[in-house]
């Protein structure tokens, strides 16, 4: 079988980036630079398809259980139960506590399988009016979400966890409980940078906060709850089996795919809202749709990547330098992360690439999954997203304002990764 060049595949990684600066679409950037990385990289026509093919098979694992994840998502969002954990929390924890109260509010929401983008866009109608209030800038409220976002990220059955436990083999809810305690000290770390910025940037312009207009009644904040509680216990049935030694929990092998949605209708019954299935899943299904296509181009390009020896480079590299194999888990993450500026792609191009080199130097698979989950929400984070611009566009700040709180993004998401390589690489 054909080897590719590294050099071939770093080509197409780069043209990838390149078209989508260009504002090439993004699955399309992925097909391009994957097709042109595997030709320079010394495969022929007929073998880059074939790896393409071979790289985008690989995903499918994860779209099918991120297409049901689409389901808890869509009932989440449509019922207005996500926007109600939002307000209660941050009612709770009042003004005093605002910064807190967003960032962990949207802890909470993306911790369920809500997308970052999307709770910032949920969070920052209820955060902006409060923060106006209390005086704080958009700066300090942006990073209050994003970090608690990216905190919240790590725990959940979003499409780069579920990429990295299935690129693994581990249980999703194992890397969920895994990252635990980086999470927790990401939202720490959040709270207290967003506390240390919240003079500097940009103040909040009354014209700037959105009028409100809510048609729809929400449910009460105990039945918002019911399918993320839901979901979280049917998770843990099986890590929680196998730390007791309770040999029933620990051999019922429930997937994702079907705790996901059953959670989802759980929540929607108990929420009296039976008669919006059809519309609520199918919304779900809407929004996971660009999500799905992106995988399958993350997938494209992943395959070529694989089938290169840019892993083995990378491992003599680091091995050059005397840094520890242990790091080649969180960099990979943190590398594809940045190069695609998606965490979920990032994830699956780590893992694909460099997933059985993390293995050889002795890595055990959970914490690979672990450490290059936490590692992809480092510098996802860059201008070549549509992240970056839809946090922007939620709070109605500038490019020039929007890139100057990139550093502060950088070092939530970089304390969860130096805990997680603690705890995975050097304690385990």
């Amino acid at each position: 079988m054909t080897v590719i060049h590294w050099s071939g595949a770093v080509i197409g990684l780069v043209i990838a980036i390149i078209l989508i600066l260009r504002k090439v679409n993004p699955v399309y950037a992925l097909f391009g630079g994957a097709i042109v990385g595997g030709l320079v990289g010394g495969a022929g026509l007929a073998q880059t398809t074939q790896f393409i093919i071979d790289g985008t098979n690989s995903v499918m694992g994860a779209v099918v259980r991120v297409l049901a994840a689409g389901v808890l998502a869509g009932i989440l969002i449509e019922s207005g139960a996500a926007e109600k954990i939002a307000e209660t929390i941050v009612e709770k924890l009042g003004e005093k506590k605002v910064l807190l109260a967003i960032a962990l509010s949207s802890m909470i929401i993306t911790a369920v399988g809500v997308f970052i983008p999307v709770t910032v866009i949920i969070v920052a109608p209820i955060a902006l009016p409060v923060a106006k209030k209390v005086g704080i800038t958009k700066s300090s409220i942006l990073l209050a979400m994003i970090g608690g976002g990216k905190a919240g990220n790590i725990i959940s059955p979003n499409p780069n966890t579920i990429a990295v436990a299935k690129g693994f083999n581990v249980e999703l809810a194992q890397v969920m409980i895994g990252a635990f305690i980086p999470a927790v000290i990401g939202l720490i770390v959040t709270y207290f940078v967003a506390t240390l910025i919240s003079k500097k940037g940009e103040m909040i312009k009354e014209s700037e906060i959105p009028n409100r207009v809510d048609n729809k009644t929400k449910p009460s904040f105990g039945k918002a709850m019911v399918a993320p509680i839901v979901a979280v216990i049917l998770l843990a049935f099986n890590p929680v089996g196998k730390m007791l030694h309770m040999s029933f929990l620990s051999n019922l092998q429930i997937d994702a795919m079907y705790i996901l949605p059953i959670a989802g209708l759980i929540g929607l019954f108990a929420m009296g809202q039976r008669d919006k299935i059809l519309d609520y899943t199918t919304a779900g299904l809407n929004r996971m749709t660009p999500t799905v296509m992106i995988l399958i181009g993350a997938g494209a390009i992943a395959g070529i990547i694989s089938k290169s020896n840019l892993s083995d480079a990378v491992v003599y590299c680091i091995q050059s330098t005397g840094i520890s194999g242990v790091f080649l888990a969180p960099i990979s993450g943190i590398l594809m992360a940045a190069a695609t500026a998606s965490t979920s792609t990032g994830s699956i191009v780590a893992t694909g690439t460099f997933g059985k080199a993390i293995l050889a130097v002795g890595i055990a698979p959970l914490s690979a999954a672990v450490m290059i989950n936490t590692g992809a929400v480092v510098i996802d984070h860059l201008p070549h997203g549509n992240f970056f611009h839809a946090s922007a566009d939620a709070v109605k700040m500038n490019i020039k304002e929007r890139m100057k709180l990139m550093p502060y993004e950088s070092i939530v998401g970089g304390t969860m990764a130096i805990v997680a390589t603690i705890i995975y690489g050097f304690l385990k």
